[in-house]
């Protein structure tokens, strides 16, 4: 197959175009400068030039907290035009199979936990992210909308919190977990006395190793339809991919700290934002279908770290 994959340098797009390339698939890419996915004439362009059997829809504009209330306006704009652009145009080239990544945030903050799919639209969003939560049930509600008026088969998978190798550690625009392999590990190179961190460590987060949600992801792209379609709804398709157990953000941050080697004091900053306090992702409708994850916490974290020490920390002068 001739899939083209949306977002191929980011953690989860690259993830999943090693797994396909594995496959023998033969895997299309384009970088940010070579197309430009917000621009509709040069994405028509390309999906007019290209002969596609499927597209992964893993390209966005995310970030964490900080990110996310200091640029509001981009990450609605950007993701809404992205998802818009390619599924047109997956449609009028005549692609016959899209999936579509989403996130947990597109669920209500006072949701009940575990999150099901059921729960999409039931409430108020958390308004850290609201922005980028609508743009990501608007890439759902696009592909739903397809697949009732034109027949296509468009899929949509819902990860819970993504981190591994590939992962985003810039410190002011990352996630939780590569926030604080960051945070510690230069921490411990510093010999700091200790590492503040935002909010009160109560909440409780679902983590999931990329190479799992690749698997996951290439497992709901290959079911046959009739599989598809007898576990979903033509207005309730997605699906939720997580790990299936959480832990706080307090015993993240000492896990962290543990695989860094930083063995100063932990703070909490009470002052700033927490978030959700729980996103735990009600995986039953995937694994009732063959599916489960295999990276254990510990050493995902383990691995992604030294991906980190390999790949983005400074080399540090000998002793």
């Amino acid at each position: 197959m001739r899939i083209y994959v949306a977002g191929h340098r980011g953690m989860v797009g690259g993830a999943i175009s090693r797994k396909l390339r594995e496959r023998g698939a033969e895997v299309v890419t384009r970088t940010h400068a070579e197309l430009d996915l917000t621009d509709q004439a040069a994405v028509r362009a390309f999906f007019a030039s290209e002969k596609l059997d499927g597209v992964v829809l893993a390209a966005a504009k995310v970030g964490g907290i900080h990110a996310n209330n200091t640029y509001p306006a981009e990450f609605i704009y950007q993701n809404l035009m992205i998802e818009a652009n390619v599924v047109h145009q997956a449609y009028v080239a005549g692609v016959r199979r899209l999936l579509f990544l989403g996130s947990s945030c597109i669920y209500p903050r006072a949701v009940e936990q575990p999150m099901r799919e059921d729960a999409l639209l039931t409430g108020v969003l958390e308004p850290t992210n609201e922005p980028y939560a609508v743009s990501k049930i608007a890439g759902i509600k696009l592909c739903e909308s397809y697949n009732r008026q034109y027949g296509t088969d468009y899929r949509s998978v819902m990860p819970t919190n993504l981190y591994g190798p590939g992962d985003n550690f810039h410190p002011e625009n990352s996630h939780v977990m590569p926030a604080l392999i960051r945070r510690f590990h230069e921490a411990a190179v510093s010999g700091a006395k200790e590492v503040v961190i935002w909010g009160t460590g109560k909440p409780w987060r679902e983590f999931l190793h990329v190479d799992d949600m690749a698997e996951a992801s290439l497992f709901v792209f290959d079911l046959d339809k009739k599989t598809y379609e007898a576990n979903t709804q033509p207005m309730l398709s997605h699906i939720n991919v997580g790990y299936g157990e959480d832990v706080t953000i307090n015993d993240l941050a000492h896990l962290v700290a543990g695989v860094t080697g930083f063995t100063g004091r932990i703070a909490f900053d009470a002052s700033k934002p927490d978030g959700t306090m729980r996103k735990l992702m009600d995986s039953g409708r995937l694994t009732a279908m063959g599916w489960k994850p295999s990276v254990a916490l510990t050493e995902g974290v383990k691995e992604t770290y030294a991906w980190f020490l390999a790949n983005v920390a400074a080399p540090q002068p000998p002793a």
